[in-house]
């Protein structure tokens, strides 16, 4: 391919090269503090996010799962890989879906596999999704993550739409839960340390190539504080009870504007919610549930 655009037959089923990240306790604290814990500082349930001396056991946030395979992000950003050409400006995180088969350590080497499920065509633009299994050190899986990444400009190239709907839908009444939260101005810049070096989120200049005025803090940094809304709120912060989230990113957040998680109790293990931005009024996640063991 010498122009922007999809070759259906080589990028689907693509499988690229094994990722192992090995991470430490510090990783993990700074991963929470990027995604607002604590929201209170003496809270000893929150405090076992950050502080490995914690009275309540030093624990590691599910969604940290999602920086496992962040090398992705690194071919991703490329913007070449078999089959697809495109302006890694134009990449925006579409959906986001992780389940977690056993308490994530607080310190390890994770192996990922990351390899494209699907490609959809989407008219406006092409939407890539990459699913990737993560195992520990013994070979066990540990977590599954499936990125849907929708890339702007590179459409109508006569693939199958695919569905429209992440599910997640809430219900016409009042939430159970609301919490809100204010961001902090430089929340993408602590963020990004733990490995999501997109400079969408970092560099003005390469934010208005995205066609934004300022950079834009991460999807994932988003659904990392909803995720921590919906733990607190509906399982006490207790690790063990989570199962799996799945997302979908509607609107970008800028850094230190106040995100509103607002959740429904579907049942005892399902939990729908949706995140809005204050400041604008502007729903940020949508299609959006945790599922609680």
């Amino acid at each position: 391919m010498t122009q922007y655009g999809v070759d259906l037959p080589l990028i689907l089923g693509h499988q690229f090269e094994p990722i192992t990240f090995t991470y430490s306790e510090r990783d993990v604290c700074l991963y929470a503090l990027g995604v607002g814990a604590p929201a209170d500082p003496v809270d000893q349930q929150e405090l076992q996010f950050v502080y490995e001396r914690s009275g309540e056991g030093f624990k590691t946030l599910p969604t940290y799962a999602v920086i496992y395979p962040s090398g992705v992000i690194d071919h991703l950003l490329t913007g070449d890989l078999p089959g697809l050409r495109f302006n890694p400006m134009m990449l925006l995180h579409g959906e986001q879906f992780l389940e977690v088969y056993h308490p994530l350590p607080t310190s390890g080497t994770i192996t990922c596999q990351p390899k494209v499920s699907a490609v959809y065509d989407k008219g406006s633009g092409a939407l890539v999704i990459t699913d990737v299994p993560c195992y520990d050190e013994m070979g066990r899986l540990v977590a599954l993550n499936q990125m849907s990444m929708f890339i702007r400009g590179i459409g109508g190239f006569g693939g199958e739409r695919g569905p429209s709907s992440a599910g997640g839908e809430p219900p016409a009444r009042e939430p159970d839960v609301v919490v809100r939260q204010q961001t902090r101005p430089d929340q993408a810049l602590i963020y990004r340390l733990s490995g999501d070096i997109n400079p969408l989120h970092a560099d003005p200049m390469m934010a208005a190539f995205g066609n934004f005025d300022r950079p834009i803090l991460h999807g994932l940094c988003s659904f990392g504080f909803s995720a921590r809304h919906v733990l607190k709120a509906f399982a006490g912060n207790d690790i063990a009870r989570f199962k799996s989230i799945k997302a979908r990113f509607v609107k970008h957040v800028f850094p230190g504007e106040t995100l509103i998680t607002e959740m429904w109790r579907e049942s005892d293990q399902r939990i729908l919610f949706q995140t809005r931005v204050a400041e604008r009024d502007s729903v940020a996640i949508g299609s959006a549930y945790v599922e609680l063991r």
